[in-house]
């Protein structure tokens, strides 16, 4: 029995879906498909969960319950470049998870909805929200497909030891549920300035493994992802992004900033990458807080790795 996608979730608003109307100079506004009777052809599927309970609930500043919305704007305003010379993608966007009363009540719809999408053979692109989204995205994965490599792409390890759930705690319960295997969990760009030694402990101890951003710098962007790539025997990958892991001169606009994160063009350099390994099934956006961003700053910024998460599915045909 399927779950019906429609019914739990409301349409995109179609302000957001941008039109110049230049045949010499379209845009992913008319590109993109949000009527549900295109939805079965598509390939890419955009979803977004729009609340922050759990930054709240982690004493962090809200306002990422506006981030699905704002990204839309500006990814739908981006020229389609490249895109258009190949193959189409079918890019349909499914709009947003219809939030309930509880976090944990949304997680359980959203769980769901991400599920229904992997098992229709969707890859998925989600737009949080707090970060706590990547327990219900990649549990729903690893329900569906039994066999998850995870990335936590962030300048926290998100492994807190709390209650109730936050958006500090996705990737603990991850683990701690089996969703994900230690062994197959990747902390990459971490800050030693953002993270208790505690759950640096933790992480070790159960066999994840961790590479902060010095780490990352020094090994390469693309040669320290290949290289894990290369070596996973896994038949799913689930790339949490949070935004705070770019600085805060490239992404002011987070729930926590990140005075000397990773540049932007690396983060697009790795989403490019993860939408260019066929095994990669959701690539998943947290922590962008419009409410402090300058000029859009951060909402481009995700709009333009989303666009190289294009690139690279496009790649893979």
């Amino acid at each position: 029995m399927t779950f019906d996608l429609f019914e739990q979730t409301r349409r995109p608003d179609s302000q957001l879906l941008y039109r110049r109307n230049d045949p010499n100079d379209p845009r992913l506004g008319e590109l993109v498909s949000a009527s549900p009777d295109v939805y079965a052809s598509s390939q890419v599927v955009l979803l977004g969960c729009p609340q922050d309970e759990g930054v709240s609930r982690n004493q962090g500043r809200l306002g990422a319950h506006l981030a699905p919305d704002e990204i839309r704007r500006c990814f739908y305003r981006l020229a389609v470049g490249t895109l258009a010379e190949h193959h189409p993608l079918n890019l349909f966007d499914l709009g947003n998870t219809i939030i309930q009363p509880t976090l944990e009540e949304t997680h359980n719809l959203h769980q769901k909805i991400v599920r229904q999408l992997i098992a229709d053979g969707k890859i998925v692109i989600m737009l949080g929200g707090g970060n706590d989204v990547s327990y219900p995205d990649c549990s729903a994965l690893a329900l569906e497909t039994g066999d998850v490599l995870a990335f936590n792409i962030d300048a926290h390890f998100d492994v807190r030891a709390d209650s109730p759930r936050n958006s500090g705690t996705p990737y603990r319960q991850l683990l701690e549920e089996k969703h994900i295997k230690p062994e197959q969990f990747y902390e990459v760009g971490n800050q030693p300035f953002s993270n208790s030694p505690i759950y640096r402990r933790y992480l070790l101890d159960q066999g994840a493994n961790i590479c902060n951003l010095r780490e990352l710098q020094e090994s390469g962007i693309t040669p320290y992802f290949e290289n894990v790539l290369k070596r996973s025997p896994n038949k799913a990958i689930f790339w949490g992004i949070d935004l705070d892991v770019v600085r805060a001169a490239d992404a002011p606009g987070v729930s926590a900033p990140n005075p000397v994160g990773m540049g932007g063009e690396d983060l697009c350099r790795i989403t490019e990458l993860a939408g260019c390994d066929p095994r990669t099934r959701i690539i998943e956006f947290s922590e962008v807080n419009p409410e402090y961003d300058i000029d859009q700053r951060t909402c481009r910024l995700a709009a333009a790795a989303i666009f190289y998460c294009l690139l690279g599915f496009q790649n893979r045909n």
